[in-house]
C-alpha cells in the first residue's frame, strides 16, 4: 500500500499531559480517569480519543459503503465505546464496541454496512486480530 494521508502528534507527560499536532489543529489536556487512580481532571483520556477517530473513520466507511451499494439515507452516528482492559498481571488490551444509529434505515440495511464497513475501514483493519471488535446497529 501506498500512504495517501500521513500525520503525527506528539504527547508530553504521558496520560496526564498533553497531545498536540504539528500544524496546531489539535492542543489538549490529558487526564487520567479516575477508574485508573488520577484526578478525573478536564482533560481527555486516549481511550477517548481512539473512541473519536474510530467513530469518526468507522463512519465514512458506513456512508461509502452505502455510496457503493446505492443505499440513500441522510441521519447516521456511529458510537464507538472503547473499553481498557487487564490481565490483572500488568498486561492491558483494549475492546470496542460499535454501535450505528440511523432513522432512515432499517436495522438489518445498517447491519449489513456496518459489516461491510468493517472490512473497509482502516482503523478495522489495523485492530483485526488485535483487539476485541463487536459491531451491532442501535
Amino acid at each position: 500500500m501506498n500512504p495517501i494521508y500521513t500525520t503525527s502528534a506528539t504527547v508530553s507527560g504521558g496520560r496526564d499531559g498533553r497531545a498536540s499536532t504539528p500544524d496546531g489543529r489539535l492542543d489538549i489536556k490529558l487526564d487520567m480517569p479516575k477508574e485508573l487512580g488520577g484526578s478525573d481532571g478536564p482533560g481527555t483520556d486516549p481511550e477517548q480519543l481512539f473512541a473519536a477517530g474510530y467513530a469518526a473513520c468507522f463512519e465514512s466507511a458506513v456512508r461509502a459503503c452505502a455510496r457503493g451499494g446505492d443505499v440513500m439515507f441522510s441521519d447516521l452516528s456511529i458510537t464507538a465505546e472503547v473499553s481498557l482492559l487487564t490481565d490483572g498481571a500488568g498486561k492491558f488490551g483494549l475492546a470496542v464496541a460499535l454501535t450505528g444509529s440511523s432513522d432512515d434505515l432499517a436495522e438489518e440495511q445498517l447491519a449489513a454496512l456496518m459489516r461491510e464497513a468493517h472490512d473497509v475501514c482502516p482503523y478495522s483493519h489495523a485492530t483485526r486480530g488485535n483487539i476485541t471488535v463487536t459491531l451491532a446497529p442501535a
